[in-house]
């Protein structure tokens, strides 16, 4: 997939849309993907000194987070109501969920790397595989094609330190780039009741290069994450965790022909968590090759096909209990965009080979009307599905017989671009979510049991968003009602809230900038025993600061729960107060 993004372009008072490459691993601008999409941008990034990324994330439309306590600590993302599993995230394109439990490790990924979010919501597994079914979450690494460098140091609340680098070497036909990020912070007790200090350390690469040689475009791109997570476990005692993630690929890019282009990438991704009070691991090691190509039938249709060949190893041993598990996928898939005036439509088809559960075939069909100069009707619908994990299958409760989780989803939103550089949405959206994975208690006594495919889940959902860019002032209001059901039990799914709002608003004077960014999540429920407890509904309000003392330094500054909000995201563990951290740039070019 190709990650060479153009950035946003100002053009009067107005800014023009962000070209993105998830949605339909094609170059396109924002405004015109059939599908819903959000981008965070590198602007907004530079101004969070020592930020999570799901901090960032939960203040975007339909994104919820789970943190289990402070910096570092496992995340889970719930989009538009589905479970954090069958949320896809990619790094530069490349698969970075793990094949044993859990959800992808998002909060190792440093905000100073990155230089751009993009967020798909709805099925994409008729492009992406198993997983998508809720979205896509795409993080951008950054890469210079200029020459330069800057450095960054800061420091903040819970003895927080962090300093970062990037630097560039480029030229008209080849270019390289190298960042670096460190943090290192005491945090905070992560459970209730603690008094115990829970840090986090992470040093994390990012390297990429470029070259052209005799027509084909070269490139290498690769991201390393290591570290140390401490954390209290169910008992309340003190244990810590080290970690390892990357990603490394290679990439070729060529046009046989004028209307024909041909891409290749072949990628290597590791995920490990090494428990040091205890033999405990998990470990998920993944080849992937990649072959795109982008046919232009004419200046109205372009067609895209290609293959995706994955071998994962995952192992694991968690309470004694050792396991592993080699798997091999296969998926072809084939797109066609077509445009008709100003009406639109994508037709998408995908079957995707899995050496444990044969083939299952995903589609996904969406159209766009032009409802006068500036009003599009969109009509949506896809499928996806997820294939049990290594956990599912040969961990606690595990279950060989297991069948794919699947989903089959309707989306219809109203969008208007008007004058000025106000944009407005309201999008529904329904997803109907069958043979839902479940540990059923076999033996009360022992609490032995086993994963079965038990459960339904339907989530209804309405989206409301506006959004302005101008010169002076940016703003965004979201907001999201939905009811995320488990279709036995009639119960509400768990750590997911009926609504959702945000509110940011940015405010530029000259190269000085600061932003406040408000979030509204109401109740939710969360496990407890014997029956399942309500988190209560919290306001959260963070400030952001980016000050050019002159055109080389620059000061940052971003103030957490401003307000000093006492919430929980997950029963028993706690979150961050008011929090202050600030940072001093130089930038060498």
């Amino acid at each position: 997939m190709s990650t060479l993004l153009l950035l946003a372009a100002m053009a009067g008072a107005e800014a023009l849309a962000p070209v993105v490459v998830t949605a339909t691993r094609t170059e396109i601008p924002a405004d015109r993907v059939l599908a819903s999409v959000d981008v965070i941008s590198r602007e907004e990034l530079s101004r969070q000194p020592a930020a999570d990324l799901g901090e960032l994330l939960r203040t975007r439309a339909g994104v919820e987070v789970a943190r289990l306590g402070g910096p570092g600590q496992q995340t889970s993302l719930f989009l538009r109501g589905a479970e954090s599993n069958h949320v896809l995230v990619l790094v530069d394109g490349v698969r970075i969920n793990p094949g044993t439990i859990g959800s992808a490790a998002i909060q190792n990924i440093a905000p100073e790397l990155i230089e751009r979010v993009e967020i798909v919501k709805g099925p994409r597994s008729t492009l992406y595989g198993s997983d998508a079914l809720g979205g896509v979450i795409n993080v951008i690494l950054r890469r210079s094609a200029a020459s330069g460098a800057s450095v960054q140091a800061g420091a903040g609340s819970y003895d927080t330190r962090s300093a970062s680098l990037d630097a560039g070497i480029g030229g008209a036909r080849s270019d390289a780039s190298l960042g670096l990020s460190w943090l290192d912070s005491a945090g905070f007790p992560t459970r209730s009741g603690d008094a115990t200090d829970r840090g986090y350390r992470n040093l994390s690469l990012t390297a990429a290069a470029r070259t052209e040689l005799a027509g084909v475009e070269l490139g290498l791109r690769a991201w390393h994450a290591a570290g140390t997570s401490e954390y209290s476990d169910f008992f309340v005692t003190p244990v810590d965790q080290d970690f390892r993630n990357s990603v490394v690929a290679l990439t070729a890019g060529f046009a046989p022909m004028d209307s024909w282009s041909s891409r290749f990438m072949l990628a290597h991704a590791l995920d490990e968590i090494e428990q040091n009070q205890a033999p405990d691991f998990l470990r998920t090691r993944r080849w992937q090759f990649d072959w795109q190509n982008d046919i232009t039938l004419s200046g109205t249709q372009q067609l895209t096909a290609g293959v995706i060949l994955q071998h994962e190893e995952a192992a694991a041993e968690s309470f004694g209990l050792p396991y592993s598990a080699a798997i091999r996928t296969q998926q072809f898939y084939v797109q066609d965009q077509l445009s008709f005036g100003a009406h639109r439509l994508l037709l998408a088809g995908g079957y995707t080979d899995h050496e444990t559960f044969g083939g299952h075939l995903t589609w996904n069909a969406e159209a766009g009307f032009a409802v006068g100069d500036a009003t599009t009707l969109t009509l949506a619908a896809g499928s996806a599905f997820r294939a049990p994990d290594a956990t599912d299958l040969y961990g606690f409760g595990g279950n060989a017989a297991l069948d794919p989780e699947s989903s089959t989803s309707y989306e219809a939103s109203l969008r208007r671009d008007s004058a000025g550089g106000h944009h407005l949405s309201l999008t529904l959206f329904r997803n109907e979510i069958n043979d839902l994975i479940q540990f059923v208690v076999t033996d009360f006594n022992t609490f032995e049991g086993e994963n079965r495919n038990v459960d339904r889940a339907r989530i209804d959902g309405l989206e409301a968003a506006w959004r302005y860019e101008g010169d002076r002032w940016a703003a965004r209001v979201c907001a999201t009602l939905q009811d995320p059901r488990d279709r036995i039990t009639d119960a509400r799914l768990l750590r997911r809230a009926r609504e959702n709002a945000t509110f940011g608003l940015l405010r530029r004077l000259g190269a000085h900038e600061i932003g406040v960014d408000l979030l509204y999540a109401g109740d939710r429920k969360d496990f407890g025993f014997p029956s399942a407890v309500t988190l209560p509904a919290y306001w959260l309000a963070n400030l952001s600061a980016r000050v050019a003392v002159n055109p080389r330094w620059t000061l940052l500054a971003r103030m957490e729960n401003l307000l000093d909000e006492d919430y929980e995201l997950a029963r028993g563990y706690n979150t961050m107060g008011r929090s202050l951290f600030v940072a001093l740039r130089h930038e060498f070019r």
